[in-house]
């Protein structure tokens, strides 16, 4: 199931708990939103405590089941830290059913000679070492869910090079092959399913930035892509695992 169109039982996540990293704006925001408005007790991790308390109150003040705030700066998160993530999560709710890795760095457009190793070494850093560690940490708690999904958030950049993207896109590129090792790795846990799903252009401050002459309408809101990882989340994707999900493939 690719497309974004998708009826989703009003209860599709009750009762599961789910991770969303990058949770307090654009994609991220949009799934964790989601997710709580479907049944999830939404577990959000970012770094900036004030986004972190807006999107709290905003589920709150939906009427959704309360979340859970981490505030944690992927850039220079250690093991220690990832770790001490899952134990928060255990201590506090007991289990761990979903992992949406939604944060990404993204430093700037420019041709290859101009980028130097701290720029490299950031984009990757967040955009894949951050979702390997974190669910490293987290695998226990998995393990131990019925039904349990991790889900990276791809950039069609990195399947798909062109110039100036540099080391954002060979960041993302790691994505697919880390996703089908685990996925390798994982089967013969049928409980434990990982998958990347790649949106394509929705409206986000990282496409702000990287098309800042665009117009709003030039491209489908950031929640238009929230059903395709609430399907992907929920008990119908079971089975399903080490897959590359082009929402929006570029032409």
């Amino acid at each position: 199931m690719h497309a974004t169109q998708y009826d989703i039982p009003s209860e599709l996540l009750a009762g599961r708990v789910i991770l969303v990293t990058g949770a307090t704006q654009g994609i991220g925001r949009a799934v964790a939103l989601g997710a709580a408005r479907h049944g999830a007790t939404v577990v959000l991790l970012a770094r900036n405590i004030k986004r972190l308390e807006a999107v709290y109150d905003e589920i709150v003040s939906a009427g959704s089941p309360e979340p859970a705030a981490i505030p944690l700066d992927l850039l220079t998160a250690s093991d220690e830290d990832f770790n001490a993530v899952a134990f928060k999560i255990h201590q506090e709710l007991g289990r761990l059913d979903g992992i949406v890795h939604c944060a990404s760095h993204f430093y700037a457009l420019s041709p290859l000679r101009d980028q130097g190793i701290e720029e490299w070494m950031n984009q990757f850093r967040i955009n894949t070492v951050a979702p390997a560690a974190l669910t490293r940490a987290c695998l226990p708690l998995l393990a131990q869910s019925p039904d349990a999904s991790v889900l990276a958030v791809g950039e069609s950049h990195g399947l798909h090079p062109g110039p100036y993207w540099g080391g954002f896109a060979v960041s993302h590129a790691g994505l697919p092959h880390w996703v089908k090792m685990a996925a390798s790795e994982w089967d013969v846990c049928p409980n434990l399913r990982i998958n990347l799903l790649v949106p394509g252009p929705v409206q986000s401050p990282q496409r702000t930035r990287t098309h800042p002459g665009e117009a709003k309408t030039e491209v489908p809101p950031t929640d238009s892509v929230a059903p395709a990882f609430l399907y992907w989340l929920g008990p119908q994707s079971r089975g399903q695992s080490g897959q590359i999900i082009e929402l929006n493939p570029q032409r």
